[in-house]
């Protein structure tokens, strides 16, 4: 009876393995991911409108699985190093999804300094093999 168990949990395990595997993408060589605005070190006033670039690929809404293109996420005071790019990006007030292929929005954030960096997601929510991520930008809010 042990043996069956242990056999049945690996294989769900490893089954599940496969199929997040499968929903990973590759990403082009040249794919970048960049702010059109702000710049990094720019102050601000109120509400911050932060307009997205990407070169190399196209963008596509969450669900889309279109070859090459993928969905921006902003990353808010967040470190990429903290998150797990094998796994689909949690929503959070530090990481903004933008699945509906948007390329612009406005935050607002509070007085003081804030980092910002994009990283673009597969139609899936996860990161690129080979995850395309913009510089990490200061902006100074007042």
């Amino acid at each position: 009876m042990k043996k069956h168990t242990f056999l049945l949990v690996f294989g769900f395990f490893a089954s599940t393995l496969v199929f997040a595997n499968e929903l990973i993408t590759k990403s082009p060589e040249n794919a970048r991911v960049y702010f059109i605005s702000p710049t990094d070190g720019e102050t601000v006033s109120g509400e911050v409108t932060v307009q997205f670039g990407l070169s190399g690929m196209g963008v596509a809404p969450a669900g889309s699985n279109v070859k090459n293109t993928g969905h921006h996420h902003i990353l808010i005071n967040k470190d990429v190093s903290e998150i797990d790019v094998s796994s689909p990006l949690p929503a959070t007030d530090q990481v903004k999804h933008f699945g509906g292929g948007q390329t612009e929005t406005v935050l607002k954030l509070p007085k003081g300094k804030h980092t910002l960096q994009l990283l673009l997601g597969n139609y899936a929510h996860i990161p690129h093999d080979k995850p395309v991520i913009s510089e990490k930008i200061t902006v100074t809010v007042k």
